[in-house]
C-alpha cells in the first residue's frame, strides 16, 4: 500500500453526527462513563447502558472556552510561565427528533408529563387534577407492567403512560432512575399524590396488552415497574420556562467515518444553557421545526491522573491508516 493511499484514511469523512445520553447521578455528581477503550462494546444502534441513543443531530458545533493566564515578571514584564484557568466548555447543537428525553435535555428544566384528568378536574397550564393512577403488581419489568385482569382495561394500545412511586412528601431529588425535579417544600407540590408521576422519566408507549399486563414499546428508562407503583396515561409532555431546576446528563457525540475511522466526543457533565427551537425550511409550505439546545459542559475528575476535565476527545484511525 503507498504511503498517498495510508494518507487518505487519515481524512475522516463523516455524514452525520450521532448523539448519546446518560443520566448524571445527581447526589454525588458523578456523571457517566465512555471509555475510548472498549470501543467493539458500543454499537451505535444498541449502546449499552446507561447510554440512551437520541438519534442524528444537526449543526453540531463546540466550543473551549477555557482561558489561558500569563504570569510575567521582570522589569519588562517578560513572559515567565503560562497556566490555564478552570476549565470551561459549550456544545451545541439541534435534534432532528422529539421526544420525552429531547425536550428536557433542550429546554434543561423540569420535563413535565402531562396526566389525563376527569373532564370536571380544574384546569392548570401543567395538568389539572389527575384520573387516579392504577396500582403496579409485582413480577412487571421495564418492558411489562402488570396491572391485573379489569384494570389494564383502563389502557388502550398507542397510550402513552408514566410508570412511578406516589409522592411521598419527601424532600429533594424525586423520580426512580433519573432525577426528574428537585422538591425543596412539600407544600410547593401542594400535596399532589401524583407529582413523580408528573415528573418521571418512566414514561413509554403501550404496544400490546395482555390479559393483565401492558407491553411498552421501549423499555422504561428509570428501570423496572416495581410493585406499589402507579401507572397513569400521559396526554403529552410539557416544559415550562422559568423553575430552579437545571437537567444534567452526560453527552457522548459519535461520528462515523466513511473510511472506517470514529471520532468521539464525550462530556462527563452537560447542563443546559436553556434552548429554543430552530426551524429550517423542507419544500414550501413543509417546515422541520427542530430542539436547539446549548449545554455548559461541568467540571469532572480524570481519575488516572487527578486532572480536572470538561471534554474528552478519543480518535480511532481506520484501518491501515497511517497514524501521523
Amino acid at each position: 500500500m503507498s504511503q498517498g493511499s495510508l494518507q487518505s484514511a487519515m481524512m475522516p469523512v463523516v455524514r452525520r453526527v450521532r448523539a448519546y445520553f446518560a443520566p448524571v447521578e445527581r447526589e454525588r455528581e458523578s456523571g457517566a462513563v465512555f471509555d475510548p477503550s472498549r470501543q467493539a462494546g458500543f454499537g451505535l444502534d444498541c449502546p449499552p447502558a446507561p447510554w440512551v441513543d437520541l438519534g442524528w443531530i444537526d449543526n453540531f458545533e463546540r466550543t473551549s472556552q477555557t482561558m489561558t493566564q500569563t504570569l510575567r515578571a521582570g522589569a519588562q514584564g517578560e513572559t515567565a510561565s503560562r497556566f490555564r484557568g478552570l476549565p470551561q466548555a459549550r456544545v451545541e447543537f439541534d435534534f432532528r427528533q422529539w421526544g420525552k428525553l429531547q425536550m428536557a435535555l433542550a429546554a434543561g428544566r423540569e420535563q413535565m408529563n402531562v396526566l389525563a384528568s376527569a373532564s370536571n378536574a380544574d384546569e392548570q397550564p401543567s395538568g389539572g387534577s389527575a384520573i387516579a393512577a392504577v396500582a403496579v403488581l409485582a413480577g412487571s419489568t421495564a418492558n411489562e407492567v402488570i396491572c391485573g385482569a379489569g384494570a389494564v382495561d383502563t389502557f388502550a394500545v398507542g397510550d402513552l403512560v408514566a410508570v412511578d412511586s406516589d409522592y411521598g412528601q419527601q424532600t429533594g431529588f424525586v423520580g426512580t432512575g433519573i432525577a426528574a425535579a428537585y422538591v425543596n417544600d412539600p407544600a410547593d407540590v401542594r400535596r399532589d399524590v401524583d407529582y413523580v408521576r408528573r415528573v418521571t422519566f418512566n414514561v413509554g408507549r403501550v404496544a400490546e396488552k395482555t390479559a393483565t399486563s401492558l407491553l411498552l414499546a421501549q423499555p422504561l428508562l428509570g428501570g423496572a415497574a416495581q410493585a406499589g407503583m402507579g401507572v397513569q396515561k400521559v396526554m403529552a409532555f410539557l416544559d415550562r420556562d422559568g423553575g430552579a431546576f437545571f437537567q444534567e446528563w452526560s453527552g457522548l457525540f459519535v461520528l462515523e467515518a466513511e473510511s472506517g475511522g470514529r471520532v468521539c466526543f464525550h462530556y462527563p457533565r452537560l447542563s443546559s444553557g436553556g434552548g429554543q427551537e430552530s426551524s429550517s425550511d423542507i419544500r414550501k409550505p413543509l417546515t422541520m421545526l427542530a430542539l436547539h439546545g446549548v449545554f455548559d459542559a461541568l467540571p469532572a475528575q480524570d481519575d488516572n491522573d487527578g486532572r480536572t476535565v470538561v471534554c474528552y476527545r478519543s480518535y480511532v484511525p481506520a484501518p491501515q491508516a497511517a497514524v501521523y
